[in-house]
């Protein structure tokens, strides 16, 4: 019987890399415990000790807040001007459909690769909200001024993705794949 290879490692097992992921997972996910956080880490093939934990929340100024049932749990401080610790938010696709129908200009697909089309400065806008919405098909996003370009994981899914993201702005479309499948 042959066993299928292990699945390659993408992301280096580095402290930054460490805090990105608690950070994403802390923004998605509802944690109440650093025991908890530790297992969601480890499902992603990060082992980390209670310790280290604990001293990457500190220094990433995460802080205990109520959620959005009124139970306590980690958030980290926001991005941008306002920095106030928020609980997860679990529809990052809401927040994505908003962004999109404010910013998006047009969106043209060849092969896996979609070029999205902003008003001046809002390019890294929409690429941030495309980025925290963790969509199953987007490899990655590239931004600049007014420009975004979008790297789809199948060689052939820059046409689906750019005719979802059209539909997600013009309200059509609310519900983005989560990387298990999953809508939400």
């Amino acid at each position: 019987m042959t066993s299928a290879a292990p699945a390659a490692r993408t992301t280096p097992q580095t402290k930054a890399a460490r805090q990105q992921r608690i950070a994403d997972l802390l923004g998605r996910t509802a944690v109440r415990s650093q025991t908890q956080l530790a297992q969601l880490l480890a499902d992603e093939g990060i082992d980390v000790t209670q310790a280290t934990l604990s001293r990457d929340l500190l220094q990433m100024g995460a802080v205990r807040v109520r959620g959005t049932t009124g139970e306590l749990v980690y958030a980290v401080p926001a991005e941008g001007g306002d920095r106030t610790p928020r609980p997860a938010d679990l529809s990052a696709d809401s927040r994505l459909a908003k962004v999109a129908s404010e910013v998006l200009v047009s969106a043209e697909a060849s092969a896996n690769l979609v070029v999205l089309r902003t008003p001046p400065g809002a390019a890294n806008y929409l690429a941030s909200a495309l980025d925290h919405a963790d969509a199953a098909d987007l490899l990655g996003t590239i931004a600049g001024d007014d420009t975004v370009l979008l790297i789809a994981r199948d060689p052939a899914g820059g046409p689906a993705l750019a005719a979802r993201l059209l539909a997600v702005a013009e309200g059509t479309e609310p519900v983005i794949e989560t990387p298990e499948g999953t809508p939400r």
